[in-house]
């Protein structure tokens, strides 16, 4: 089965109640349980509850704009040194000097927390003013305590519906791939790259499905961390050091920015059809197994004739943002071919090539 496949039926497993989850790889680890062990010693037990970044970010006229983020450590930011070098303080400061008003950041989220505690976290965003905006960073303690993936998009789900309901726009960074931390060794890391994407998929089909927007986190965004792990890991070798969570922050920001109306650059993934180039719309599945392999990658609703629904579900296109200011009239540019095998051949593509999306060039990344 694909990637797009599983990320469906994961989803559709989740909104119904089903209980899928990670059994079918039961067998895979019990016998990697060794390795695990090994690789947990290495990365140690994380220090701390984080830093406490909530606050004011930013000045100018008007009502301060209402951010939270909830999550796990990742969103608390363990590993930076000062609280403004957090993922929500940057994007904080960066929304109110865009914005040109203050921007009151409400951070919830709690190392160590899974999908499941987020709805822990919702009670305090429902106790404080209706937030505006909120970013939400969970995934990988599902995959380490192995959650039952769609017990974890279910969780995911019912804080997106919540926030959306009190009319804030939601921004989701999916689940990283852990399969680049360097002190989880083979087979060990196969598993953990699959299980991640997987999970990182599933979340993009729910969330989009259920109004929000997701950013694919990937390989934690990109191959400085890969080239660069002293500089973008902290010193535990799991959590990003502040030079690694600036890097997500950016990732993360244009689509901020683009969800409360301040308009950046934006780049769709294109694909050919006929004589003209037009942006590739596919199966919201087919559009998250593409976003998953290629960070900074968001996943938001499109119509084809009118609709937000095929057969096979949402619509949907790749984006890629950035937050220079736009260019008064600049036509799109396609991006570069490359071959890829379809994820599978029914996925009802709208436009595009077989799989749904021309492949985004693994060399371009934003």
């Amino acid at each position: 089965m694909g990637r797009a496949r599983r990320a469906q039926k994961i989803a559709a497993a989740a909104a119904y109640g089903g209980g899928l989850g990670a059994a079918g790889l039961a067998t895979a680890w019990g016998v990697l349980v060794g390795e695990a062990k090994w690789a947990r010693r290495i990365v140690g037990t994380p220090w701390g509850e984080g830093l406490e970044d909530s606050g004011r970010y930013g000045a100018g006229p008007g009502e301060p704009l209402q951010m939270v983020v909830i999550g796990d450590s990742s969103a608390r930011g363990l590993g930076v040194d000062a609280p403004h070098e957090t993922v929500g303080a940057i994007v904080a400061t960066a929304v109110a000097a865009f914005a040109g008003r203050p921007v009151e950041l409400h951070n919830f989220s709690v190392v160590g927390a899974v999908s499941a505690d987020l709805a822990e976290q919702m009670k305090l965003v429902r106790e404080g003013p209706a937030p505006q905006l909120a970013v939400i960073m969970v995934g990988a303690n599902d995959i380490t305590k192995r959650t039952p993936r769609a017990a974890a998009v279910r969780s995911l789900i019912e804080v997106v519906d919540d926030l959306r309901e009190i009319g804030a726009e939601v921004v989701v960074g999916t689940c990283p791939d852990l399969g680049v931390v360097r002190p989880v060794a083979q087979p060990l890391r196969l598993v953990a790259q699959r299980l991640s994407r997987d999970l990182a998929a599933a979340q993009t089909v729910a969330v989009v499905e259920h109004g929000g927007r997701t950013v694919s986190l990937g390989d934690l965004l990109g191959p400085e961390f890969k080239a660069t792990p002293k500089i973008m890991f902290s010193a535990d070798q799991f959590h990003p050091s502040p030079a690694g969570y600036a890097r997500v922050a950016a990732a993360l920001l244009p689509s901020v920015l683009d969800a409360l109306g301040e308009h950046t650059n934006v780049r769709p993934v294109l694909s050919r059809l006929g004589t003209g180039v037009q942006p590739a719309v596919s199966p919201v599945s087919v559009a998250a197994k593409r976003a998953v392999s290629h960070p900074g990658t968001e996943v938001s609703p499109a119509e084809v004739d009118g609709s937000g629904r095929g057969s096979r579900g949402r619509w949907a296109t790749l984006l890629r943002r950035s937050s220079a200011p736009r260019p008064a009239e600049t036509a799109p540019r396609a991006e570069s071919e490359e071959t890829d095998a379809p994820d599978d051949p029914a996925d009802g593509t709208a436009r595009g090539s077989s799989d749904g999306t021309e492949p985004l060039p693994a060399g371009n990344q934003p």
